[in-house]
């Protein structure tokens, strides 16, 4: 699966990411690609706790086009 990521510098120095698709999904890093890595990393983690709170409850898939 692939997610849209923001990074924009943060004001402490080195950068903030977020994913907007993923409400409260974010990370920070010194470096760009230390962000990437850790938002990959909370992504995974973000998608566990999600795939904990829904299982066992109804769900469904559905496709949209843009």
């Amino acid at each position: 699966m692939k997610y849209r990521v923001i990074i924009e510098p943060a004001e402490e120095g080195g950068f903030t990411a977020y994913v907007p698709a993923l409400r409260g999904c974010v990370s920070e890093g010194e470096t760009e690609e230390e962000t990437l890595q850790n938002i990959k990393e909370a992504i995974t983690d973000y998608l566990a706790v999600l795939e904990e709170i829904t299982a066992g409850k109804k769900t469904y898939e559905v496709e949209v086009t843009a």
